[in-house]
């Protein structure tokens, strides 16, 4: 089986699947796909999206 290359992702989508991966809300399939597009380490549990709750204005 040959190997499919990724040529474009939806931004809002894969802002969906960082914020439901850090929550640990994704499906096995979509987690394993997150942890290789972004090359994560699932063993190390930083955050990928720190959520800033003041504003600078």
């Amino acid at each position: 089986m040959s190997r499919k290359t990724l040529n474009w992702i939806n931004s809002p989508v894969l802002m969906e699947a960082i914020i439901r991966y850090q929550q640990n809300r994704l499906p096995r399939s979509m987690q394993l796909w997150v942890e290789q597009l972004l090359d994560l380490d699932p063993q190390k549990n930083s955050p990928l999206i720190h959520n800033n709750h003041t504003s600078n204005n």
